[in-house]
């Protein structure tokens, strides 16, 4: 007690009292909840670590044995798969009709070598590699490309890419081409033959078929690519992984043998990787010319990922099988690719793949030669070695690996067979298991009881808490269920009272607005009243054509003499309040009024293209009110009123008291037409009268000097200055009906 007396002890102990008192609110809660928890988690934990040590050795066992089988049986389709692509190559270049087609491409293309193309040819096919074969290599490479380096130089070569090649926009639009029609022994060859060799490349799902003589050049193409004609000993496509197979063919001179060259890219694909099958055509002995095919990488990645069905073949959710070559570049495509590719670029740039790499692969739909696995397990695998192993795959999880070399002829190849550690350790034993399952239900049974309390008592300030939001929101009246007599009613209570007093207030202060907002729209427009809303300083406003109309109500201080000041301000009141409702309906905005003076313009807040007439038939209607209210009321008053068109300003003057107002040469002239009158009428400048309808009668009523000359001064017929509808039973005030339309 001694310390609250003190007043650098005081603070601390009022700070301190206050937390301490929250804690012990909450302890008993907190230590039960603890207690029944942590016996649960701990035995949860104790038996799980002996289940752990006990099963996990045994499950990852059997994982490995199932990925070893996957990676056998995979391994096994594979070669078989390679087996058929030589046995089919093997077929079609012994048969009579390769035989026959080579010898009548190779003698067709030799008889084009004389056969020269146009200036107009030529500059079509130098544009085609110009213009589209290089920007489309550009975009699949993602490299740049000079599509001169691959323009064609043989005649031979010219004359079929002119006639086969860049007609077409795609691949399968070239390849359904039978004959270009050009009468050339090639072409009828073509004719004769392609329909067999488009059948091959269909049926057996290759990339490609060609055929090539023994000089090297490529005589046919099945999909009519810019290898069609080229040779490829000295052409361009002289380093690519097909001259060098078609080399080994021809040096080699073996009938049925066939030289597999691994994937490598290929620029007459647009730049998609391609592996080749090549074999020599013989006849009597001697070779004719070569079959080369390409090898099928849809059929591959098939095998690979077993179409599709990876969990049908025991693969689960994130198993799959590739193929890898000795560049340490995937062969097949990656699992995760096939199934979602932005999932894959995501994961796969994260493990250290370039985004250039992962991009490529999107758009080619294939991470053949794009995805890089430099693992342990694919160094093995080159080295000869086969096992298994626990190591971070090429995507950068955990994963139980099985790897093997692939016994391919040519093709230094492995296998891979592999399954996150997560899913291939998902099995339990069954004690553990059980032992799991009953620990996790008493656990669950504590939380659910601790859940169901900890709601019984949180609800009630939940709803405070609710009906506090909806009150920031904007909401009024909320009112919160006070429930019993408690400490928390008590709370309750409050807040209903604290709803309650917001609400009065908030109708107080709305109402304020509401009457400040009618306000400063009295005496100023609303474009106006926005800008001084939002506190800008100098608020003015340039028209080039407003009609000014400047009234006094003559006669009316004679009438006020006779009257009290409340009496003269209530007619004067009336008198205004019936100008205002006539303004309105003809467009017309009142600026400002004295006491027998009214100030109102036409086309200012509003531009209106006639805003003459409509300033003029409006000066016609307070004339009409006038004489309507003296003859009711027994005085003579009557309107003298100049109007005048032309530029104008509007604005607000002054800070602390802001007064709307209008100024300019117009208003001036206004103000001189009718203050030079001694007699009651409409008073028109000539820049008024020369905008009128021609059914509103005027008369000559002087002039009047001006800074920029004479002005004319026309005042409006009395006979026509009564334009509005009887008067007889109008009450006093009431505006009349206006003859125009003032809409």
């Amino acid at each position: 007690m001694s310390d609250s007396n003190s007043p650098v002890a005081t603070p601390p102990a009022w700070v301190g009292r206050p937390r301490r008192r929250q804690r012990a609110g909450l302890s008993i809660y907190s230590i039960l909840l603890i207690m029944l928890l942590s016996v649960s988690v701990l035995s949860s934990i104790v038996v799980g670590i002996i289940g752990y040590a006990n099963g996990t050795q045994s499950l990852r066992t059997i994982a490995y044995e199932r990925l070893v089988e996957i990676r056998e049986n995979r391994a096994r389709e594979v070669t078989q798969l390679f087996a058929t692509i030589e046995n089919a190559v093997k077929l079609g270049a012994m048969n009579q009709t390769s035989t026959e087609a080579v010898k009548a491409f190779s003698e067709g293309f030799a008889a084009l070598e004389s056969q020269q193309l146009d200036a107009a040819a030529s500059a079509d096919l130098a544009s085609y590699y110009d213009d589209t074969f290089a920007a489309e290599l550009s975009a699949a490479t993602g490299k740049p490309v000079d599509g001169s380096t691959f323009t064609p130089r043989d005649a031979a070569e010219r004359y079929l890419q002119y006639h086969y090649v860049i007609p077409y926009t795609s691949f399968a639009q070239a390849m359904e081409n039978e004959d270009a029609g050009d009468g050339s022994a090639w072409s009828v060859a073509h004719a004769k033959y392609h329909d067999y060799f488009k059948a091959m490349t269909q049926l057996q799902g290759f990339e490609d078929v060609l055929m090539l003589d023994t000089s090297g050049n490529v005589v046919y193409t099945a999909y009519k690519g810019v290898d069609l004609g080229t040779n490829l000993l000295d052409g361009p496509y002289r380093l690519s992984n097909l001259a060098d197979a078609y080399r080994q063919t021809m040096s080699r001179n073996i009938a049925g043998d066939v030289v597999l060259a691994d994937f490598a890219p290929y620029s007459p694909s647009i730049g998609s990787p391609a592996g080749w099958a090549v074999t020599p055509i013989t006849t009597d002995g001697q070779i004719v010319g070569a079959l080369a095919i390409e090898l099928p990488i849809d059929r591959i990645n098939d095998v690979m990922t077993v179409a599709g069905d990876w969990a049908g073949n025991g693969l689960g959710q994130t198993g799959e099988t590739y193929l890898v070559g000795r560049d340490g570049l995937m062969r097949s495509i990656s699992r995760e690719l096939k199934a979602d590719p932005e999932q894959y670029a995501q994961d796969a740039v994260a493990a250290g793949l370039s985004p250039e790499s992962a991009q490529l692969s999107i758009r080619n739909g294939d991470s053949l030669l794009q995805q890089s696995v430099t693992s342990d397990a694919v160094s093995r695998a080159l080295a000869g070695e086969s096992g298994t192993l626990l190591e971070t795959d090429y995507l950068g999880r955990e994963s139980l690996t099985a790897y093997a070399p692939l016994a391919v002829d040519n093709l230094p190849w492995v296998i891979i067979a592999q399954e996150t550690s997560t899913e291939a350790l998902v099995p339990v034993d069954d004690f553990t298991r059980n032992l799991i399952l009953s620990t996790a239900a008493m656990i669950i049974f504590v939380c659910l009881l601790s859940l169901v309390l900890a709601q019984v008592f949180v609800r009630p300030l939940r709803r405070l808490k609710t009906a506090a939001r909806r009150i920031a929101a904007g909401e009024e009246g909320i009112q919160v269920d006070a429930g019993s007599s408690d400490e928390l009613a008590d709370v309750a209570t409050a807040f209903n009272d604290m709803s309650r007093s917001l609400e009065v207030k908030s109708a107080l202060i709305e109402e304020h607005e509401k009457a400040n907002e009618r306000l400063i729209l009295s005496f100023m427009p609303e474009g106006m009243a926005d800008r001084y809303k939002h506190g800008d300083d100098a608020i003015t406003q340039d028209n080039e054509d407003v009609t000014v109309i400047f009234a006094d109500i003559v006669g009316f201080e004679s009438l006020a003499l006779t009257l009290t000041s409340e009496e003269s301000v209530a007619r004067l009141n009336d008198l205004i309040r019936t100008f205002d409702e006539a303004a309105e309906r003809h467009g017309v905005e009142r600026v400002r009024t004295t006491r027998q003076s009214y100030l109102a313009s036409c086309g200012l807040g509003t531009p209106r293209v006639d805003n003459a007439r409509r300033a003029v038939e409006f000066a016609m209607e307070l004339s009409t009110i006038l004489e309507r209210y003296s003859a009711q009321q027994g005085v003579e008053l009557g309107l003298r009123a100049g109007l005048d068109s032309g530029k104008v300003t509007s604005g607000l003057i002054g800070r602390a008291r802001v007064v709307y107002d209008m100024w300019g040469d117009a208003v001036s002239l206004a103000f001189r037409v009718q203050g030079d009158s001694s007699e009651p009428g409409i008073y028109l400048t000539q820049r008024v009268a020369d905008r009128i309808p021609d059914t509103i009668p005027v008369r000559p009523a002087g002039d009047v000097e001006t800074q920029s000359g004479t002005q004319r001064v026309w005042r409006i017929e009395p006979a026509v200055a009564a334009p509005v509808a009887t008067v007889d039973t109008a009450p006093v005030g009431a505006a009349a009906p206006s003859p125009a339309n003032g809409g």
